[in-house]
This record gives C-alpha cells, structure tokens and sequence, in this order.
C-alpha cells in the first residue's frame, strides 16, 4: 500500500528492502552508509542491494510455480554477476541482442536456459544462437524463420523457436485497443493470419521445433486484465494449429512489463495476486477451447532489477530562477544526469529522490533536480517540494533505478558511465567500473 512519507522518510516500497536510515541521518543499504560508498567510489555511483534482486528472483518463481518459468529479462540491467545472480536463483533468461547473448555466456549462464529476442537478428547472431545451443530463438518475421532454418541445417542442429504474436492488445493504460498496435516493428499479426502461417513455416522446417507462441502486452502493468485477454486470443490460435496441424505447444511466452512503483504515492506490484489471476485465466481459457492448457512463461525484468537500485550523486551548484515577479524555482544541479537516466527526458518518467548523507529540515521550497549537460532538457525531478537546506556537497538518491538506466547510459558530453557496485551483509562488492575518459579516447582510431 502506498504511504504518505515526509523528506527524511524512504518509501519502503519504492526503496531496496535493504534501505535504512541511521540516527544520525544516514542512509544505508545492507548494512552499508551510502556516504562511504560515494567516498570511495565516487559519483555518481549505482548502488545495487543484492539480496533485493534475489528476493525479487524469489517472488517471482513462487508466483509462477517454479523459477524455470520465470525468464530475467537481461535488458533491463545485465552484468556478468547479474547473470550469474539470476542463474544461481534458477530462473531463464532472456537477451535481446548478440551482445546480451555473449555477456550470459561470459558468465557461464547454461545456454539451454537462455531465450533470444530481437526483430533484426543478423546472420552472426542466429548462428551464435544455434551453435551456443539457446533454449530458445522467439522469431519475428517469416524472412528470419527461414535464414535460421538455413542456419540450423548448416549447423546440423534442431533449434526449438517460438513465434512472437501481435495479439492486438495494449495494456499500457489498461485500454484493449484491437487494431492499432498491429502498426509496430514486433512480431507477427494474429488477426491478419501471418502468426499462423510462419507456425505452418516452423512446424515444416527441417531444423526448426516450434515448442510455443509468445507476446507481449505493455508495461508498467500491474494488473493480469491485458495479460488475460493476450492469453485468451493467442489460445485460440493454439487450438488452430493443434486442429489444423495436429501439434500441440508446450509453452505460451507472455512476455514482461510488470510494473514497479517509482513514487510514494503509487502502489506496488502484488505478484502473487496477479500470478494466480493469470494463470487462472489461461486454464479456464484453455478449458473453454478443450486445448491441454501450456506451460506460462514470464520475462520481468523491472520488477526485479528495478527496485534493488539506487543512484547516488553529488549537489554541486544551486540557484533559484525567477518564474514570475511573485514566484521562483530551486534549482540544484549533481553530478550526472541525463547520461546515466535517460528515462525523466525520453518518458517523463519520475523518481523518488532522497538526500542520504543527513537529516535536512528546512522549510519545503519548489525544486528542479537536474543534471550537469549542456541541454535544458536535462531533468531528473520536474517539480517537487524539497528542504531549503539542501546544499552544496550534500548526496542525493534516485531510488529504483535498476531498470533501464545503466543499461540505456550513453557519453553525452563525454561523461563517462557511472560506477556500479552491490552490497550484501555490510560489504560492498565492486561490479563495473566508472568509465574514464582514456576509455573514450581508446575507442578513437
């Protein structure tokens, strides 16, 4: 339940499980002051509570009746310790291009464990997928299905493959919207008939074993209702190929976009709820269209790595800008920015924002965050009230910044991407280091 916090408080669902705050105004997490951690690493620094990201593994496995059911999707945050997290707590995993891939396979992820995604897979990608031995590759258009039943035939291998369909579904605003999304780089049109014909395309291919369908509603979802009614439409083209081609899939994929909350205003994602209410729906649908009901596979990505992170930053300058005669706005500017979150400028996305070095109690003032790059659009909190005694030197917090934000990092004005480290039981684990500017210029030729 969402909770009314003040400055000083941290949202215990919008914060890793492992966040405190001390007496003395410092915050923790697993045990480890946030001030020693920018100390010795510097900022900005992304700070990763391991036992959040494997308690989150945990809950999803429960949710979904066993962790080779639940598929991490990389994406959202990969690391080779990430992997190796995941694989540890025995779930799948999912990567989205051939690096992701090679970065699993560095780790010693088991690759029949592994499920491939991407709408332009390149000749060099389906072949690392076949000769690697993925679990599975999810095809997108019938010009892919064929290039890796070519791949596959060289290789001399059978490659089990789903079929990624539009089932005409949006679950973003929980509006269903029937024939809008077909108009979209992903997968294959279910109502138009091309999902069933590259089924047909798979089922006959000599290197190919169609295993099952997969697809993908939303994000930010934190209800089963658009999940439900993806499931129900993608049954019925179960039923069609059973009848029709007399096979019968073992899984039906239903993709990510679990939500998370990023404000204290907004309520968390019930897993377990919205697992049993989905799960429900797929076997009463299945029922209805007497098909054995499939094995359901999920891929969240935030709603693990989303919350385990913070982002820790320095306050450098701060100035307040007149907005009319009456009024004006704070502005305080850290360390980083619109490098290592792209999210606030690109979605509008919001955060939750603490300083973790004191206690600040002055009185509350109109307040923009943002970061130091040479672009107005480089905001990190829009509009908020904060203490007036923030001040220069102080650390600021984004929380649940585990998703989305390393993995989407660039070099915007030549910023090197932050430092990334984990903590567990009071100790701090080095996980990616800060990239330098000799980084940069090494990569000139």
């Amino acid at each position: 339940m969402a909770e009314h916090t003040t400055f000083n408080d941290l949202p215990q669902h919008v914060w890793p499980r492992g966040a405190a705050r001390q007496e003395d105004g410092v915050v923790t997490i697993a045990g480890v002051p946030l001030t020693e951690i920018a100390e010795e690493y510097g900022t900005p620094v992304m700070v990763v509570d391991e036992d959040d990201f494997r308690s989150r593994c945990r809950d999803m496995a429960r949710a979904f009746d066993g962790a080779h059911n639940v598929h991490y999707a990389s994406k959202a945050f990969l690391t080779r310790r990430i992997a190796t997290w995941v694989d540890e707590e025995g779930l799948a995993l999912d990567v989205a291009s051939e690096n992701e891939l090679r970065i699993a396979l560095a780790a010693g992820f088991p690759p029949e464990r592994i499920t491939v995604h991407g709408n332009n897979k390149s000749d060099s990608f389906l072949r690392l997928c076949v000769t690697s031995h993925v679990g599975h590759v999810v095809i997108d258009s019938h010009q892919e299905l064929a290039e890796l039943n070519a791949v596959a035939t060289e290789c001399g291998r059978i490659q089990e493959v789903f079929i990624r369909v539009k089932p005409g579904v949006d679950a973003h605003t929980h509006e269903f919207i029937a024939t809008s999304h077909e108009d979209q780089k992903f997968g294959l049109s279910l109502a138009s008939g091309s999902a069933f014909r590259a089924a047909v395309e798979a089922i006959e291919a000599d290197h190919l074993a169609l295993t099952g369908l997969h697809c993908h509603v939303g994000s930010q979802v934190f209800d089963a209702e658009g999940f439900k009614l993806a499931a129900e439409r993608v049954l019925a083209l179960y039923r069609q190929i059973w009848e029709e081609r007399g096979v019968a899939l073992e899984y039906l994929d239903l993709g990510g976009g679990y939500g998370i909350a990023y404000m204290p205003e907004e309520e968390p994602l019930d897993v377990t709820a919205v697992a049993g209410d989905l799960l429900s729906a797929v076997r009463e649908a299945a029922a209805e269209l007497e098909i054995t009901a499939p094995t359901v596979v999920v891929e969240p990505g935030r709603a693990i790595a989303g919350p385990s992170t913070v982002t820790v930053y320095s306050v450098g300058t701060i100035k307040d800008v007149h907005t009319s005669f009456t009024t004006s706005r704070r502005y305080i500017a850290v360390d980083g920015g619109m490098s290592d979150n792209i999210r606030p400028a690109l979605y509008q996305s919001e955060y939750d924002a603490r300083v973790v070095n004191r206690f600040v109690e002055g009185p509350e003032t109109e307040t923009r965050l943002v970061g130091s790059h040479c672009e107005s659009g480089d905001i990190l909190i829009n509009n908020a009230m904060w203490p007036a005694d923030v001040a220069r030197g102080d650390l600021v917090a984004l929380a649940a910044t585990g998703a989305y934000c390393y993995s989407m990092a660039s070099n915007y004005n030549s910023f090197g991407r932050p430092a990334v480290v984990s903590v567990r039981a009071g100790h701090v684990t080095p996980m990616v280091r800060r990239e330098t500017v000799d980084d940069i210029l090494a990569r000139e030729v």
